[in-house]
Order: structure tokens, then sequence, then C-alpha cells
């Protein structure tokens, strides 16, 4: 156990509770404990949110690290809507007390003072409590640069948007007026850059004016992804570290996690089967997993696929009875581990940040079917400025436009050039994790910035 006395830097990490944000904190949080043994890491969370959090993690061997709970700012008693907003809009209104209460508390009962606070960006609000205690903020930005650098262009966005009012259909503007972004669409956009009016899109546009501030942003990227997009940032920021692709940590499995998807990859040949995951927020409805499912069943394609929403499985029980000799369908998957296996041909997923890096990282092309955030972002970027997949025609998912994707990837010679391309933004994720590579060199740089940080007056 790490002495109490050794303990010289105390970096307090704030984490955003909703969706994959947590987990992405925590795993920078290990890799900066693995390599700063001597810093102590207090991770802030909910209490619904770290009992998730921590049950899939391994921490193991990390006794620099420690959790507490934080209020999530629900009534007491209520009962949820299941509106995902509903839960971000009650937690908005408790931070930032819920937080500050609780730091003072852990102060109070380790006797270590914070020296750095290291918070998901979207937590703006920290910027002021680091500068109360005289101490440096760091903000860490789960997503790639393009939608951290629309947030911080809002103010612009609107203004432009205002000139042209409806003399343009918004499906034909696009955001050539900024640096990097000429291939993005008015309506890729996240609602919470173009309706300013709710809870959360006001944290967000408070947090674009709080980012030049930080001390440094931090982003799970690597150096040549966006390049045009990152020197602009740079004009913004006071400093940006790339530390991505992150080698993360394994997690424990699930303790039903006995399904042997990977065994069963070893028997099909290299690039033949289709991987479908959509994250852990949502899940298309069913007609369009039923689309999907006939897709693959007409063309016999064998999939495998991480379906954990109980509530919704149930429509393809047929199918994937009928189909049981051709794939697999399972609650979880070691994805990272997954898209590196050379039988995996395609990607059929939602375009979340993290399954984009770890498909680049796996050098496997995607069929995108986003839904919301950056989603949209991210798939604009797969298609039309990478060239690394496509997406679905009209945003959703039909027979016919899954069984043409599907060709456009495996069979025909545009799939081959998707295959050349991501192989080339694999080499620049490689070269920057490499000894001497830019993720590498910044991530140095951010372990140098904590464990100096409490010799900062």
């Amino acid at each position: 156990m790490l002495g109490e006395n050794k303990v010289r830097a105390h970096v307090v990490a704030f984490a955003f509770p909703f969706g994959s944000h947590p987990t992405p904190l925590l795993h920078l949080v290990q890799r900066l404990a693995a390599a700063a043994p001597d810093v102590r890491f207090s991770y802030f969370n909910t209490t619904n949110s770290n009992q998730k959090v921590f049950s899939k993690a391994n921490l193991h061997g990390y006794d620099n690290i420690k959790p507490y709970n934080v209020s999530d700012g629900a009534p007491e008693g209520h009962v949820s809507s299941g509106n995902p907003m509903e839960a971000i809009e009650f937690f908005i209104k408790a931070t930032p007390d819920n937080f500050r209460r609780r730091l003072e508390h852990v102060v109070k009962e380790t006797g270590m003072k914070a020296t750095c606070l290291l918070t998901d960006a979207f937590l703006w609000f920290s910027v002021d409590m680091a500068a109360e205690l005289g101490i440096p903020w760091l903000a860490f930005w789960t997503a790639g640069p393009t939608p951290i650098s629309l947030h911080m262009y809002t103010d612009v966005i609107h203004r432009k948007l205002e000139q042209i009012g409806n003399s343009q259909n918004q499906d034909q503007i696009t955001l050539d007026f900024l640096p990097g972004m000429s291939a993005i669409h008015v309506t890729d956009l996240p609602q919470e850059i173009l309706n300013l009016d709710r809870p959360f899109s006001r944290l967000l546009h408070n947090m674009s004016r709080a980012l030049p501030r930080a001390a440094a942003v931090i982003l799970n990227s690597f150096h040549g992804i966006d390049s045009v997009v990152e020197v602009d940032l740079k004009t913004k920021l006071r400093k940006i570290l790339t530390v991505g692709p992150s080698p993360l940590p394994s997690p424990s499995p699930p303790r039903d996690y006995e399904n042997g998807c990977i065994s069963w990859l070893n028997n099909h040949r290299a690039a033949a089967v289709v991987y479908i995951s959509f994250g852990t927020m949502l899940t298309p409805p069913p007609p369009e997993l039923a689309a999907l499912a006939e897709a693959l069943e007409e063309k016999q394609i064998p999939y495998l696929w991480s379906f954990s929403d109980d509530s919704k499985r149930n429509s393809l029980d047929e199918f994937f009875d009928r189909t049981k000799t051709l794939g697999q369908v399972v609650k979880w998957t070691p994805q990272s581990e997954v898209l590196l296996h050379p039988s995996i041909g395609v990607f059929v997923t939602h375009c979340g940040w993290n399954s984009v890096v770890e498909t680049i990282t796996g050098g496997v092309p995607m069929i995108c079917r986003p839904f919301f955030g950056d989603q949209m972002l991210n798939r604009r970027r797969v298609e039309d400025v990478w060239r690394i997949g496509v997406g679905v025609g009209g945003g959703v998912l039909t027979k016919s436009g899954v069984m043409n994707a599907l060709d456009v990837v495996l069979v025909r010679e545009e799939g081959k050039k998707m295959r050349e391309n991501i192989g080339r933004l694999r080499e620049c994720a490689s070269m920057a994790v490499a000894e001497n590579g830019s993720s590498t060199e910044n991530f140095k740089s951010l372990v140098s910035l904590i464990v100096t940080s409490c010799h900062q007056d």
C-alpha cells in the first residue's frame, strides 16, 4: 500500500457520470497512476456511475487510486421517467456544490490538499474551482478534435446561420467558413450547438468559453488525424496534449463472460465476419434491427453481435435461433481485442469516438449508424474525409441499405481503398504511441504537469 507520507501531489479527477465519459477518464487516471506511483489520485463520480465503472475496471496494483461518491442531484425518492436528459439536468443543478463539498470532506479526511484538478472537459466550473485553490485545471476531452473545435466556434456558427437565414436549405449548408470543416454539414452538428436553450447545451457552451483558461486540454486522439483542426485549436488553447490511442487496461469481464467469442472468431477466415455493436447508450429501434438481421441472413455473412439491450433482443430471438450456425450473439465483447482479430471484415457501429479510435487501431472499415452528439460528426469524417467507411442511406438501417453497404466494404473496389486509407491512419496512430511519438511525449508532459503541480504557488 502506498504510504501517505510518500505522496506529494494529489490529483483530483471529476467525472461526468453519463454515457461513456467516466470510463476513459478512469483509464487516463490509471495510466497516470502507473506512471506516477507517488501521486495520489482521487476519482469523484456519482454513486451509481462509480459502481458501474469500478465493477468493470481492473484496479489490481493501483493502490494510489481511490473512488469517492458525489450527489447526482436527484430528489430523494425520485422515480426516473426514463428520459436520460432528466438525470443529466438534475446532475447539472447539483454542480459544482456536490463536488466542492465532497472535495472539502476528502481534504479534511486525508489531510491532503488537492494539487491539480483533472476533470471531464464538460465540467467547466472546474476552472474557477482550480483558480480558487491556486492549482492547475487539466480538461480531458473524451472525443476527437472536430467536435471540440466546433463547440469553440458555437457563437460564430450561430452568427453565420443568422446571416444565411432561410435563404438556403440547411441540408446543403456546409461549415466551409471554419478551418478544416468544409466537409461538415449543418445537419451533422449536435443539437447542443444549434439549440442553446437547454441546461446541457448551456453547460457545453460555458465549457467552450472556459477551455482557453485550462492549463492543458487532453484529447484521446493522435497527431495527424485532423491536422488542420489541430493547428487551429492550438491558436485557441494554452496547451493541447493528444495522448491516444490510449492503451486501455484490460477490463475485468462480467462474471458470466464465458461466451467464447474470440475462439469462435478463430474459426473464420480473414476479413469474413461482420462485428456489430451500437455501444451501451442506445440500440436502433426494432424495425432497423430487423432490417439488419434480414440483410445478414440473406447474404449469409458470419456475424458477431454484441447485444446488451434485453428489452429489444427478444424481437430477434427467431433470427438468432435460425442463424446460430452462421453467427454468434453475446452480451459483451472485449471490443478492442475483437477489432484486432484478423477475421473481422467490417464493423457496424454507432460511431462513438472510442469505437472509432479502436476501429482505426484494428484496421477495420465501418458501416455507420450514428444517433446523437458527436456521432454524426464522426460519421462524416469516416465517410467523406478519411474514407474509411460508409454511412447508411437516410441515416437509418434498411435491408437494401445494409446489403449495399456490406457489398461496398466487403466486395467492391471501394472497400479495398477503405482498408488502404485506414491502414495509413493506423500507421499514424502507431507512430504516435511509439517510443518517441507525439502521444508518448505528450503523455510524459502530462505526467510532469501533475507531478510538479504540488510545487506551484
